[in-house]
């Protein structure tokens, strides 16, 4: 239970401390301006899309912090058989830290409204990401070609269950991440600002829910390499 509290909290503080950076907290009635000013409308949207994707990263959040709550619990009991990491998975750890790298090299771009530098780099993104699913897969098939498909193991089934939800989050944000190189390539240096401006704000999502994902991963990795078996006994004794 403490973990799964720890996990929450700090899920909690990136989020608020992300959306004050956003200046979701301020207080549009008291400020001052001209009537019919068009800058606070034309900001709303943008307001809206970052609202958007911080409720949804904290009940994501949650969900995955429930999951660590379950696994931390359950490898507790005498049922419980530990399984051998595949090599695979430094490989794809190391490839999703170089995608939300990319991204966030990609976000500078957009702010200075260079297309080459953000197409080339949602397409590095792109393939770095699939990269990382395949290793998955790889990691999935290693295991079971050793014996380790069974789900009378709990050890098993966590296992699928906890890395299949992080990559389906992860196909999900490549749908996002597609349309948006679709729409970087679309475009050119005579576009519309108010066309560049939507792309930069799709590229800033992007790269704020990748790194949610490589968060949530390092988590994950973590316990799934037992790094954390100190940290859970200490809970526990915390707890009896």
């Amino acid at each position: 239970m403490i973990v799964i509290v720890i996990f929450m909290l700090v899920m909690a503080a990136l989020a608020g401390w992300w959306l004050s950076g956003q200046g979701l907290a301020t207080r549009p009635w008291l400020e001052v301006g001209v009537i019919g000013d068009s800058g606070s409308a034309r900001s709303s949207p943008r307001r809206i899309a970052k609202l958007g994707l911080g409720t949804f990263l904290v009940v994501a959040g949650s969900l995955f912090s429930l999951l660590v709550s379950a696994y931390s619990m359950r490898m507790g009991m005498a049922d419980w058989r530990s399984l051998p990491m595949p090599t695979v998975l430094w490989f794809s750890s190391g490839l999703l830290l170089l995608s939300s790298i990319v991204l966030h090299t990609t976000v500078i771009a957009a702010r200075r409204d260079e297309l080459d530098g953000i197409r080339s780099g949602l397409v590095a993104t792109v393939a770095t990401s699939l990269a990382f699913l395949a290793c998955q897969v790889l990691a999935w098939r290693e295991l079971a070609a050793s014996g380790y498909f069974s789900a009378a193991n709990p050890a098993s089934a966590f296992f699928y269950l906890v890395t299949a939800l992080h990559g389906l989050h992860m196909l999900g944000g490549l749908v996002v991440l597609n349309r948006t190189a679709v729409t970087a390539f679309a475009l050119t240096g005579t576009s519309p600002p108010q066309a560049l401006a939507r792309l930069r704000l799709s590229v800033e999502l992007c790269t704020t829910y990748w790194h949610f994902l490589l968060l949530v991963w390092l988590v994950l990795f973590s316990l799934l390499m037992r790094w954390t078996d100190d940290l859970i006994e200490i809970c526990r004794g915390l707890l009896s």
